[in-house]
């Protein structure tokens, strides 16, 4: 059975949310476990659902406190439960910069409207008397600027012409309810997803200059130069000639290399069948915390290994400075 992503649910009252990603967790398909629920407020209502159902929980009041001390005793909490993610689930507080940098891409949140429409709050007032026909929610990554992280999933519902904020609100929460703990299973799932996977590499290979996309051996394959004398600088691997991994595969310096790196970080690195032999190194991709940065750099390093002198004479020069 794969190994499920641990998530701390981060709440500040009912934790209506957090329950229906609880729920969900229990079920046999669940890509996720809840190994935390915390919360801003002791007296928050959803500690004591969690405590019922055998989550661990902790509670800090943040008055009294500055938010970097604040938001430091929270994330200590959720170091200590050993959670990959956190999800927000009606967390009334605005965290600080470092915190939501520290967890990048791996800090989730839900919010009531179809953004990028009606950041902030008031936000089916606004969609009411602005005359929308639908509201709705959408999770989203946490970035520091607020309610502006990639929208992962949206819920559509459709506003009644005699709606008022509070009966549009309660229409909304249904959809949150089922919106939610698919959104969260979809992305902590995304790392072993081969379509998410291939979709990412695919992005960063063709932003290359000149560069398109061909099968070959059966795998999808990357070449830069033109239809006729392109050559291949990566392919991607899903999982090919017994191995289970999926990979990116780019080209090293020579077999020197191949070989340190895969001795070095064989959590990262692999010699793949066939193309080893000629010094191609396995990159794997289907492991929690990827460094896409790290991959984006072997793409563009072997893209300038097999490019035309006329592509690469640019950023030669620039090397030199």
């Amino acid at each position: 059975m794969a190994e499920k992503a641990r998530i701390a649910i981060l709440i500040s009252g009912a934790g209506t949310n957090m329950a229906a990603l609880l729920y969900a967790s229990r079920l046999d398909a669940s890509p996720y476990e809840v190994v935390l629920v915390a919360s801003n407020d002791p007296a928050a209502p959803g500690l004591a659902l969690a405590e019922l159902e055998g989550v661990p929980t902790f509670a800090l009041s943040h008055k009294g406190l500055t938010r970097a001390d604040h938001d430091a005793a929270m994330e200590t909490a959720v170091q200590e439960a050993g959670a990959d993610h956190i999800v927000l689930a009606g967390y009334m507080r605005i965290l600080s910069d470092g915190f939501v940098e520290r967890w990048a891409g791996r800090m989730l949140n839900i919010h009531p409207s179809l953004l990028p429409k009606y950041k902030g709050l008031d936000t089916f007032a606004r969609a009411i008397e602005a005359g929308d026909s639908h509201a709705g929610a959408s999770v989203h990554l946490v970035t520091p600027e607020l309610d502006a992280g990639e929208v992962l999933a949206q819920a559509r519902v459709a506003i009644a012409p005699d709606d008022t904020p509070a009966s549009l609100a309660e229409r909304v929460r249904f959809a949150e309810h089922q919106l939610y703990p698919r959104a969260v299973a979809d992305y902590v799932s995304r790392w072993r997803d081969p379509a998410a996977l291939l979709a990412r590499v695919r992005a960063l290979a063709l932003a290359l200059p000149e560069t398109d996309e061909r099968e070959s051996h059966g795998s999808p394959g990357f070449r830069v130069g033109g239809e006729k004398s392109g050559k291949f600088f990566a392919y991607f691997a899903d999982q090919h000639h017994g191995t289970p991994h999926i990979a990116l595969l780019a080209r090293t310096g020579g077999m020197d290399e191949l070989l340190n790196l895969v001795e070095s970080q064989p959590e990262i690195y692999f010699k793949p069948a066939y193309y080893g032999a000629s010094g191609w190194v396995g990159i794997i991709l289907n492991h929690p915390g990827v460094d896409w940065d790290e991959v984006a750099a072997w793409l563009q390093r072997s893209w300038r290994n097999v490019a035309p002198r006329r592509l690469t004479r640019l950023m030669d020069a620039a090397d030199e400075f």
